[in-house]
């Protein structure tokens, strides 16, 4: 097995060598085409292995095999203009026919906004040769690609816009698992980057659920994901591929907030949504309009919560990161929130501390977890503290999926995974009746009563503690005048 870290590492050394990749986002996204390719060649030579029949939607002479797998192949400025005026132009045009007219969607996807940055066919070479180290049949270089993966994933994060945030892992396992989606349940993720819940979907029915190739086919059927910008889809569509589905043709690259949300094609049909929607960003001009006039809103996250809360069926469950001001927030988002309680019953709240997602955002989020139907009678809330020892989190101290035990394992605090019977109120778990949380304004930043920190007490008290320290201040003063004034008369005397 090759070492896949070195690999990269070896790959982004060459391609910094290159007058045409300028920054972190062009490198991954040269990156990420080129992957493709390989991954999807790989993929190929394993179907032909299975079936003498099959026929690649990819001409002969454009597949990773034919140009790319020779070490001593083409290279320099006929490897240039192969790729700029062949290669490319062929893919992005690639016929929507045949047997492998689903292959052929995903690759004419993949390349649609696709660029090739490097201007140097030799060092081109080098990276393909570098890729070529890699075989993603092989179990052992597949595990390794997928850590690599997911730092590729960081290092588009670090390159981001606003709004765009690396998920951890651990918090995306812990939302699919208490979600626990079935084998046919139909999955979605309206905003969903390059694919860490989807991910995780896969992971989560595979161990659980599939028992036969039919079962298979079934999940690669049931994953449904939505990413507006290319590159991050780009890098979905791979990662359904690492994971098994063949041709990841329900991953859009759109905009689920586009279509008017009375004529929604997944309106009411939706079993299962687990997401972390872009916030602190606002959606362009007019978006808002495909929302009710009651909550039509440019932010982000808002129009995302409206849109979950439609597009999932009766019975169907969400999970969704939403920052503090989403909880908080008056005007618009009372009356989201109160929706979501009416016309949901919003089960739980887990408060995650600061820093989670450092060094990306420093906000404050939370995971709404939620089923339609039914209204809201409690919520319960559970403040997620951090491991001994830390104060916040960083790169190199990353949330870990066992700091969940608290919540997760069947003998503690959230109880049946399905039901929720059992749950108790301890030092970091409470309830609060929905008629509480109405007349509250439908605030739902409620902080933890069975925390005893000074800064949280009943405002009564903090007021009455001014009080008697304004009066104690008062007191000393006048002491101190007293002193100064005898000083004074004793000098003046003498």
């Amino acid at each position: 097995m090759s070492n896949v870290s070195g690999v990269i590492k070896s790959i982004q050394d060459i391609m910094r060598k290159d007058a045409g990749v300028d920054g972190d986002a062009q490198r991954i996204g040269q990156l990420v085409w080129m992957f493709f390719l390989k991954i999807l060649d790989d993929q190929e030579e394993s179907l032909s292995l299975l079936s003498d029949d099959y026929k690649s939607p990819i001409p002969a002479h454009l597949r990773w095999s034919a140009w790319a797998a020779n070490p001593e192949g083409i290279t320099g400025e006929a490897l240039l203009d192969f790729i700029n005026n062949q290669l490319f132009p062929k893919l992005k045009n690639l016929p929507i026919e045949g047997e492998e007219r689903s292959r052929a969607i995903v690759i004419r996807a993949a390349f649609e906004d696709a660029y090739n940055y490097m201007k140097n066919g030799t060092l081109i070479r080098q990276v393909i040769n570098k890729i070529n180290e890699i075989d993603f049949n092989s179990t052992g270089d597949k595990h390794a690609f997928g850590d690599v993966y997911e730092q590729i994933l960081k290092d588009l994060q670090s390159a981001g816009n606003s709004g765009e945030f690396y998920t951890p892992r651990s918090v995306t396992q812990f939302m699919v698992d208490m979600l626990d989606p079935k084998l046919d349940e139909m999955v979605l993720d309206p905003a969903c980057g390059t694919g860490g819940f989807l991910a995780h979907v896969m992971d989560h029915k595979s161990d659980h659920y599939i028992q036969s190739t039919d079962d298979a086919e079934t999940v690669q059927k049931t994953i449904f994901g939505v990413e507006k910008k290319a590159l991050p889809h780009l890098l979905c569509v791979t990662n359904m591929m690492l994971h098994g589905i063949e041709a990841p043709t329900n991953i859009a690259h759109d905009n689920t907030l586009s279509s008017p949300l009375k004529d929604h094609r997944w309106r009411g049909k939706v079993d299962v949504i687990v997401t972390n929607p872009p916030f602190g960003g606002v959606e362009e001009d007019g978006i808002e309009k495909n929302v009710p006039q009651a909550f039509q809103t440019r932010e982000t996250a808002d129009l995302f919560l409206v849109l979950i809360i439609e597009l999932l069926k009766e019975g169907g469950r969400a999970a969704v990161v939403l920052p503090d001001g989403t909880l908080f927030g008056e005007g618009i988002k009372t009356r989201i929130k109160e929706k979501l309680m009416t016309e949901c019953n919003l089960h739980t709240i887990v408060r995650l501390p600061n820093g989670v997602f450092n060094p990306y955002t420093g906000i404050k989020t939370n995971l709404l977890f939620f089923e339609k139907g039914k209204q809201t009678e409690e919520v319960w809330f559970y403040e997620h503290p951090y491991p001994e020892g830390y104060k916040s989190y960083s790169k190199t101290k990353p949330m870990r999926i066992e700091e969940f035990e608290g919540e997760r394992s069947e003998k503690a605090w959230w109880g049946d995974v399905k039901t929720r019977e059992g749950r108790e109120e301890n030092d970091r778990a409470w309830k609060v009746s929905a008629k509480e949380i109405k007349a509250n304004g439908y605030n739902l930043d409620i902080t933890n009563p069975h925390r005893k920190d000074e800064g949280h007490k009943d405002p009564a008290e903090l007021l009455a503690a001014w009080q008697q320290n304004r009066k104690a201040l008062a007191e000393t003063q006048e002491e101190l005048k007293a002193v100064l004034a005898e000083a004074l008369t004793k000098t003046t005397a003498a």
